[in-house]
């Protein structure tokens, strides 16, 4: 159970938050805890959509996008993401169980992916004070300025949900995925 109530419907949400809400009920299917929890405010969760709306018309692929997500998720050691990205790597992005292994471990079975999936790694490790080497590795595998700031600005995305989730212990309403070993 969350530290702070959730929603248990669309209609339980602040009415600001409620367009969003049924987005992602029109979208996925189902309105994940996440969405639900973070719309106790309006402007957390208008502001969440609003960079993930902006990042998928952006230049990485879903698969990529879904690849960061993963390694985010093992690294900031947050369960629900865990769980919730590889539903969605699955099903979205069409990763397969050895791939998202990979993911989550901090690479790619894609040399590309590979660079993108480590660069957010090495972000999160630094918290964001990489050495200019780590920037020519992720522009050698054929990134450029505007991808490069797309994956910086999705690990501002993954680590506000992973913060989320871990801070407020949103339930986990995807199938559970057990932390690699450390």
């Amino acid at each position: 159970m969350s530290y702070i109530p959730t929603p248990a419907t669309i209609a339980d949400a602040p009415e600001a938050s409620r367009p969003v809400l049924e987005a992602v009920q029109k979208q996925m299917g189902s309105v994940p805890n996440i969405f639900r929890l973070i719309a106790n405010s309006p402007a957390a969760l208008n502001g969440l959509a609003g960079l993930q709306g902006a990042l998928g018309k952006g230049r990485l692929s879903v698969a990529t996008r879904e690849r960061i997500a993963l390694a985010m998720a093992e690294a900031n050691g947050c369960d629900y993401c865990l769980a919730a990205h590889t539903f969605t790597g699955a099903k979205f992005a069409k990763l397969d169980a050895t791939e998202i292994a990979a993911n989550r471990a901090g690479t790619s079975s894609d040399p590309k992916a590979a660079a993108a999936v480590q660069f957010a790694r090495a972000l999160t490790a630094a918290r964001g004070a990489v050495a200019p080497a780590e920037i020519e590795k992720v522009r050698a595998a054929g990134y450029g300025d505007a991808e490069i700031l797309e994956i910086l600005a999705h690990v501002a995305l993954n680590t506000f949900t992973n913060y989320v989730n871990e801070a407020l212990g949103t339930e986990i309403d995807f199938p559970r995925v057990d932390r690699l070993a450390a």
